[in-house]
């Protein structure tokens, strides 16, 4: 009788740091909670309060934005001048553009040090986020401005977790709750609620607080954070992953409700978005995103029947 051959200890060494590489990966790419979260969502009819973000279907892929050579960081959505404003941390500029990625004017920015984001407040007003000092900038914007000082600006800085070149990257306002969303890209990957900034002029005394959620960031399924975007409409939290290549949307609780692949093959896509690094939303729900260095993208979610 035919004795098994018992496994040499060095191939289940082998084999043991291999497993234990593959979670190691996994885990960093929150492959298991990306996973688990599919399989909920693929045998569980759709949440009604949900966005629907897999519905959306790309009508603007890749158009370069022609005359920007810099990269550009974050978007936003200006409802007054129905356009898109973002910025560039290369020769720093506050660059306005149509909704079908042309530039309709471009300001210099000086002082600003890293610009990575930039969120509309109201008229003429807007907050440009400096990444590596972590410093949040109120901006006046008039039709006739062709620069900014961040010495004229009234500005905040939060130093938390401040190592590196991993600060903030995203920037989401709710207007109602007069709410600013800012976005730390990672190490550690963390979105905070700031509130009381910025100022508004009829405001006597005011203070600010600076809130977190671990538990919902600890349930963000993607390796980094490069923008955010609030639905008034909903209530909902948009967050962007330039590494996960993924949108994912967040209720009031900070719960996943669903997602946007930005590969190639899904949403319509004819090519991988390379480098998301903003998205922003209109009033009619279209949604708007910019990829490094200057590429343009828009989409639509189609009428239901």
């Amino acid at each position: 009788m035919r004795r098994f051959a018992r496994p040499k200890p060095l191939l289940l060494l082998v084999s043991l740091v291999a497993l234990a590489l593959l979670g190691l990966a996994g885990q960093h790419d929150r492959f298991f909670e990306r996973a688990w979260f599919n399989l909920q969502t693929w045998w569980q009819p759709a949440d009604a309060r949900s966005m629907g973000l897999a519905d959306y279907r790309v009508s603007i892929e890749a158009r370069v934005i022609v005359g920007l050579d810099a990269d550009v960081s974050a978007l936003t959505y200006d409802p007054g001048r129905n356009s898109l404003f973002t910025v560039t941390n290369k020769n720093s500029e506050l660059i306005e553009l149509s909704l079908d990625g042309r530039i309709l004017r471009r300001v210099r920015l000086i002082g600003f040090g890293d610009p990575e984001a930039v969120e509309f407040i109201s008229a003429n007003t807007y907050v440009i986020a400096d990444e590596y000092q972590q410093r949040l900038i109120k901006v006046h914007l008039e039709d006739n401005t062709v620069f900014l000082d961040a010495a004229d600006a009234e500005q905040m800085t939060l130093g938390v977790h401040m190592s590196g070149n991993k600060g903030f990257e995203g920037l989401a306002y709710d207007s109602v709750g007069k709410r600013l969303f800012v976005a730390k890209e990672r190490d550690p990957m963390l979105i905070y609620e700031v509130q009381g900034f910025p100022r508004f002029q009829d405001e006597k005394s005011y203070s600010v607080h600076v809130l977190n959620n671990p538990k919902r960031d600890a349930g963000l399924f993607v390796r980094d954070l490069s923008s955010l975007q609030y639905d008034k409409r909903s209530g909902h939290l948009l967050a962007l992953s330039d590494e996960s290549r993924l949108i994912l949307e967040l209720d009031v609780d900070g719960q996943p409700l669903s997602t946007m692949s930005l590969s190639k093959g899904y949403q319509g896509l004819q090519k991988t978005v390379p480098q998301a690094e903003g998205i922003a939303m209109d009033d009619e729900g279209t949604m708007y995103l910019v990829s490094e260095p200057n590429l343009f993208y828009v989409f639509k979610k189609p009428p239901q029947p």
